[in-house]
């Protein structure tokens, strides 16, 4: 059965998006990219233009669901309710198109991808480039969170897909012996 995942990297500077098409254990990359934010000055017109960007890909691509990169807590409590209210509007648009939102925790997200929830985006990144097969590579880590989310999904709700019983690199090498490559 053929799954259509939106990912979602909230933020108010740079959100970063992604969609893929899951069929069985095959997972193909729609599209990855970012929408840049750093220009709007006025927040609330930041959080109008992802709403629209989150409806216009809704539009576009039919995703069966979204998956959405949960708040962190941070230090700076400001930046926290920002990225809140970024999040907040982005699962608004899902859920005003009937779209099921799951959201994951930047730990779960890491330690999905890459067996380790300390993970830096930079390794989720190269992580992802073996575990799937993407032409348009991006610059923006943002991009890859996105992909790192709805990834994410589809190993938590695909039950036919490969297993995310793992606890260490080792346990990984071991279950997936075919994915690791050698340079």
């Amino acid at each position: 059965m053929e799954k259509i995942i939106l990912g979602i990297d909230p933020g108010t500077s740079i959100m970063g998006f992604s969609v893929i098409k899951a069929q069985g254990k095959t997972v193909n990359v729609l599209i990855l990219d970012v929408l840049k934010l750093e220009k709007i000055d006025s927040h609330p017109l930041k959080l109008k233009k992802i709403f629209e960007t989150t409806l216009r890909i809704i539009e576009q691509y039919h995703p069966d669901s979204l998956a959405i990169e949960a708040p962190f807590f941070g230090k700076n409590v400001q930046s926290m309710l920002k990225l809140g209210r970024a999040q907040g509007v982005a699962m608004a648009a899902a859920l005003y198109k009937n779209i099921e939102v799951f959201e994951y925790s930047p730990r779960k997200i890491k330690q999905s991808i890459t067996g380790k929830g300390a993970a830096s985006k930079e390794q989720v990144a190269a992580m992802l480039t073996n575990l799937i097969s993407f032409s348009n590579p991006t610059d923006f880590l943002d991009a890859t969170d996105a992909l790192a989310v709805a990834y994410c999904h589809f190993l938590q709700r695909n039950t036919t897909g490969p297993t995310t019983e793992y606890n260490s690199w080792a346990n990984f090498i071991l279950k997936n012996p075919a994915r690791i490559t050698k340079k």
